[in-house]
């Protein structure tokens, strides 16, 4: 057995909203990531080269908040966040803070597989990367006229600041067919965020989580409450010790603790069965799955 899920971000999004090519071009961005990500697993390959497959191609759609098309800091600049998980032995990567490179994704999996650390940030995260020979891109390279729009309308006070962009970040989780788990997690962040603020999606434990005696999480939404939630250990937790299913124990984190504290957001979740759970709280979340009956669904707001 072998499944996939993805996620392109969730937060404030209602029928009115989209329009028809609006709606074609976020399913077309999904599908694109869920069979680039599922052609890795049909295959026999790895959960850890599929979701890394399936996150770089939303990093490089400029409809999502991840690499290409990432929202602007209030300095002006693209900060990228990302992190991966391997189910396997709990080995992590995560980088934070960075203005040069291309797939954020690809230099966490580069820092967990070829550095003592788990998570570096920065100037120092991108000399990491420098040395492992990927080349540096102009933070420009990021940039797209809406998201320049959507900071401008925020310092200009027509949207609320310190909010997470509707596309906010993007992400996969993965079973394959060995049985082994894995989750990566990809953003811009907020827009116009400041002062080095860092969110939930670099962070293990909070934004992204992968075991497979359990389950692989990856979070979308409003991150200094999924940081406080611990949301996608949470998740795991739950089914650890009090035996929930992935549906049951997402929800339980999604739908109620995350209310009872304030916070909107998201989450897939993958179980080492396959099963798949992707609850929001808030008014839509782009996500899709696609498993080893063929089937592959996409969607934008509430069923």
């Amino acid at each position: 057995m072998q499944a996939i899920a993805i996620h392109g971000g969730a937060g404030t999004l209602s029928a009115a909203d989209l329009t028809p090519e609006s709606d074609r071009a976020y399913r077309a961005g999904l599908e694109r990531a869920l069979r680039a990500g599922y052609a890795i697993l049909e295959r026999g390959g790895s959960s850890l080269d599929a979701v890394v497959a399936a996150v770089q191609a939303l990093e490089d759609d400029p409809l999502f908040n991840a690499g290409r098309g990432a929202v602007v800091a209030a300095n002006g600049k693209h900060e990228l966040d990302a992190s991966i998980m391997d189910g396997r032995d709990l080995r992590a990567g995560a980088v934070t803070g960075v203005r040069h490179v291309r797939s954020p994704i690809e230099l966490a999996r580069l820092i967990m597989e070829h550095s003592p650390h788990v998570m570096l940030s920065g100037p120092g995260a991108e000399e990491f990367a420098l040395e492992q020979g990927l080349a540096p891109v102009a933070n420009s390279y990021f940039a797209t006229e809406r998201r320049r729009l959507e900071l401008e309308r925020m310092l200009h006070g027509e949207i609320e600041a310190g909010r997470e962009s509707l596309m906010g970040t993007v992400g996969a989780v993965a079973l394959d067919a060995q049985g082994n788990l894995a989750a990566a997690t990809s953003t811009g962040g907020m827009t116009g965020k400041k002062w080095g603020r860092v969110g939930d999606s670099p962070i293990i434990g909070a934004g992204t989580y992968a075991a497979n005696d359990c389950c692989a999480v990856s979070a979308t939404g409003h991150g200094e409450y999924f940081i406080r939630a611990a949301v996608a250990h949470e998740i795991a937790s739950l089914m650890r010790y009090r035996g929930m299913s992935v549906a049951a124990a997402a929800n339980e984190v999604v739908m109620r603790q995350l209310v009872d504290l304030g916070g909107d957001g998201g989450v897939i979740a993958i179980g080492r069965d396959g099963s798949i759970a992707m609850p929001f709280n808030s008014e839509g979340m782009l996500r899709g799955s696609m498993d080893s009956s063929g089937r592959l669904t996409t969607g934008l707001l509430a069923d």
